[in-house]
């Protein structure tokens, strides 16, 4: 694809003004969204394309239409990713959910939508067969694929969401996604003789790190369709 940069200075139409299409749209928007924090405006994305706002939406009907198709490139990316062979069920699927988290993180304020839109796009139905297949090549059939297939989406997608949220706040406040990324914002202040379990585990909570916990869940969601598969067995 084209950078959105040639394709900018590359169509002009009369009196010097942008032309813009699908495309370059696309392409401004998630180039815009890498240094954006948790929001994406329409008018900012006019303003980095060198446009009048107004023409994007003669190309998307709305702003839900540009997101879902913003974040659609950002799950064909995340299927791209995936290099593990056809028979490598589980590394596919963490290769997936690991690019799916990368991708939400470096645009947070696209990947935040990922809880609220469906693209229904090429992207979101390649990763929707790349996990069903997957599935289908651990052993799952009926309802257990499909049960799987979901619980392996909704935690991809909203856990990925909310950490890309947190990773955009925290580049609010000057804090680089190269520094590790608690999972809770600490510390607890807890009442040890109300709370001693939490006073107990405290630091510990505080160690946690976003990234690891999303993979083990990950890598549950296998856990368990291998128990599955085995019990059918």
């Amino acid at each position: 694809m084209p950078t959105s940069t040639t394709r900018r200075r590359g169509g002009s139409g009369s009196g010097g003004k942008t032309r813009l299409d699908r495309e370059s749209i696309i392409a401004a928007g998630l180039e815009l969204a890498a240094k954006a924090s948790t929001s994406l405006s329409v008018r900012e994305l006019g303003a980095h394309l060198g446009a009048d706002p107004t023409a994007i939406y003669r190309h998307f009907r709305n702003k839900d239409q540009l997101m879902q198709a913003l974040l659609d490139e950002l799950t064909r990316r995340s299927v791209a990713a995936v290099t593990a062979g056809h028979d490598d069920w589980r590394n596919r699927l963490r290769q997936l959910a690991a690019a799916t988290l990368d991708e939400y993180s470096q645009h947070p304020s696209i990947g935040v939508e990922a809880t609220v839109l469906t693209t229904h796009g090429t992207g979101e139905l390649d990763a929707i067969e790349l996990m069903l297949e997957s599935f289908t090549v651990a052993g799952l059939t009926g309802d257990d694929l499909v049960r799987h297939y979901a619980l392996l989406a909704s935690h991809v997608l909203s856990s990925a969401a909310g950490i890309a949220r947190a990773r955009g706040e925290r580049r609010e406040h000057g804090i680089t996604d190269d520094e590790p990324s608690p999972w809770f914002d600490g510390p607890l202040l807890a009442d040890p003789r109300r709370y001693p379990l939490i006073t107990s585990i405290n630091t510990r909570l505080l160690d946690l790190e976003d990234r690891e916990l999303f993979m083990l869940g990950v890598d549950a969601v296998i856990q368990s369709a291998e128990r599955t598969v085995e019990a059918h067995a």
